[in-house]
């Protein structure tokens, strides 16, 4: 799955350099991240990043991006073969 940022979130600007794939950007309100760009740092780290560093635990499972891990990795190695 796609991670999302939810309404909890206090806008402190540390998840975002810490995704590999830069797949977080400013929103109007809060951060968002892009779920075609976020692959739960599958291929680079063993977990996500951007939970790791959360203080407020705002970043969920997008129930509305279901991809396994497998998944996650195809996607890993087309965005890295695209850079």
């Amino acid at each position: 799955m796609a991670l999302v940022i939810v309404d909890d979130c206090i806008n402190c600007d540390v998840c975002e350099p810490e995704c590999p794939n830069s797949a977080i950007s400013p929103g109007d309100e809060i951060y968002e991240i892009d779920p075609t760009l976020c692959t739960e740092c599958v291929g680079h780290y063993d977990e996500p990043q951007c939970q790791n560093v959360c203080p407020v635990d705002c970043i969920e499972l997008n129930p509305e991006h279901q991809e396994s891990k497998e998944e996650l990795m195809e996607k890993y190695t087309i965005i890295t073969s695209a850079a």
